[in-house]
């Protein structure tokens, strides 16, 4: 089963506000790489079409810059083309970017694609280059229990929760792992601090009631209960169902952008 969907595309516009739009004026990535300013502005103010038509120019002139192409599949990404979203970071790979964040955006955009082990693959490479980072443990934990390797989500999950534990979505995801596990008490444990020490979030009232319901209602949690796996200490953008079409894209006026400056960065940076 896989309840992977749901937050997806909000984790990724997380990092669009936590890592990859963090406008520098200073060395980003491989070979002391900088993206274009004027590109990456484009890319904080959540304007995706300009932000893909500049990187592409940018790259014209600068076809092997890791970073460039980071930033050009993110923005692709939050246009729905999960496609040339794969293909960029796979390029900025290529040519030498390994950061954590690039692998957990790779990872997510397999899971797009239901490509679970893919995921796994990817994640495992933000998790082995940010261990400190709770996100990578996270989403590791949601591909492992989605594809019923419950023993590596448990772990996964309470690492997690080790390095976030106030985040009450790592905690909701711990108890349904328990649920999957067998072990109904574990998780009527969780959701009940949940509620006490949360009492605004919903996740573990539902989840709560479904699991002091009848003992066959336990079996039907995984189908009932809404895990929130969205970040919640992560800005939430709208993203269209549709890709936009490439027509889109390519006609979309370059300019109009408005001035970087190092004030900006200090306002966009999160």
């Amino acid at each position: 089963m896989s309840r992977l969907g749901a937050g997806v595309r909000i984790a990724l516009t997380g990092l669009l506000l936590a890592f990859s739009v963090v406008i520098r004026n200073a060395v980003a990535a491989a070979n002391d790489q900088i993206c274009d300013v004027v590109a990456d502005f484009a890319l904080g103010q959540e304007d995706y079409p300009k932000a893909i038509v500049l990187h592409r120019r940018f790259l014209r002139f600068d076809p092997n810059n890791a970073l460039a192409h980071y930033h050009l599949g993110f923005a692709y990404g939050m246009v729905g083309r999960i496609d040339k979203e794969i293909s960029e970071y796979l390029m900025a790979i290529k040519l030498g970017l390994h950061r954590w964040d690039l692998f957990l955006n790779l990872g997510q955009a397999y899971i797009s694609e239901q490509d679970l082990a893919k995921a796994a693959a990817a994640l495992e490479h933000a998790e082995s280059a940010g261990p400190q980072h709770a996100e990578a443990h996270f989403n590791l934990a949601l591909v492992y229990e989605s594809e019923t390797k419950l023993n590596k989500a448990l772990r996964e999950i309470a690492i997690a929760r080790r390095l976030a534990p106030k985040d009450p979505d790592a905690a909701n995801t711990n108890a349904l792992i328990c649920v999957e596990m067998g072990n109904v008490a574990c998780a009527r444990d969780i959701w009940t601090k949940l509620t006490r020490t949360l009492p605004d979030y919903a996740p573990a009232h539902v989840n709560l009631a479904l699991i002091n319901r009848a003992p066959a209602a336990t079996s039907a949690l995984q189908e009932e209960a809404q895990p929130f796996y969205s970040r919640a200490d992560l800005g939430v953008a709208h993203v269209p169902e549709d890709p936009v079409p490439e027509i889109a894209i390519d006609e979309c006026d370059g300019g109009n952008v408005a001035p970087y400056s190092r004030e900006t960065n200090r306002a966009l940076a999160r």
